[in-house]
């Protein structure tokens, strides 16, 4: 798993970790102790519900907090002559259709805003290459040919 992000997603991920930890986890901790003082806690389902999502934002935490220790944030050409982490490509399947993809890290994936994983299938055969290049594509439904169009820093419009 690469550990390359974009400036802009490690600042979303230090805002939802600073969020969950400032904000969220407090809440949390004062509702399981506002249910405790109520007594019983075996039957008590807000100590109960409580102390699950305390669980899950601990969790959650525990996970960014170790991302987070390795992400780098990569350098994005502003001009990028190779298909590289951050850049957006565009190519040709054989069948004619168009797709236009930015390869990102995990953290950032959002297939319905074309950012898919430079770990993927996709972002590894793509990566590195140029220009008209050639590539082959093992996508789901099978292997593809297809052909560089375009590689950009921004999205083309």
């Amino acid at each position: 798993m690469t550990n390359l992000i974009s400036a802009e997603g490690l600042k979303k991920l230090r805002e939802e970790y600073d969020h969950l930890w400032k904000v969220e986890r407090p809440k949390i901790v004062q509702g399981i102790a506002d249910a405790a003082a109520e007594g019983d806690r075996s039957e008590n389902a807000e100590y109960i519900y409580g102390k699950k999502r305390l669980n899950e934002i601990d969790r959650k935490l525990k996970r960014l907090g170790s991302r987070l220790k390795v992400l780098r944030v990569a350098v994005l050409s502003p001009e990028p002559k190779v298909v590289s982490f951050g850049c957006w490509v565009t190519y040709e399947e054989e069948t004619g259709e168009e797709r236009c993809y930015q390869l990102v890290g995990p953290e950032e994936i959002d297939v319905s805003l074309g950012r898919i994983s430079i770990d993927s299938p996709v972002g590894k055969a793509l990566l590195n290459k140029r220009l008209d290049d050639e590539v082959t594509l093992h996508k789901p439904n099978g292997r593809i040919t297809a052909c560089i169009t375009g590689i950009y820093a921004t999205k083309p419009e």
